[in-house]
């Protein structure tokens, strides 16, 4: 019975857990495609010595929204768990 509960609940959960990752995927796309933006305009950057210092900043800018990446990681099974619990609490009732 509790695996049948189990099983339910799990399909139940599912729809808002693609539409949950997806979101996330999105939004660690965009970041992905920032980063790589700041790398490589930085890259060029470096070809000019006028230009060093900016480069600098671009891969500092670059490296920090590295730290995002984890982040949102997190938020997303942060915010499954949540739709996960609120589910679980409605099919209980």
């Amino acid at each position: 019975m509790a695996e049948n509960s189990r099983q339910a609940l799990e399909f139940d959960l599912d729809q808002d857990h693609i539409v949950i990752q997806r979101r996330y995927e999105a939004l660690g796309a965009v970041n992905d495609l920032l980063i790589a933006v700041w790398f490589l305009i930085g890259s060029f950057f470096f070809l000019t010595e006028a230009l060093v210092v900016d480069g600098t900043w671009l891969f500092i800018l670059g490296s920090g929204q590295l730290l995002i990446k984890p982040i949102i990681k997190l938020m997303s099974l942060v915010h499954v768990r949540r739709v996960y619990k609120s589910t679980c609490n409605k099919q209980m009732e």
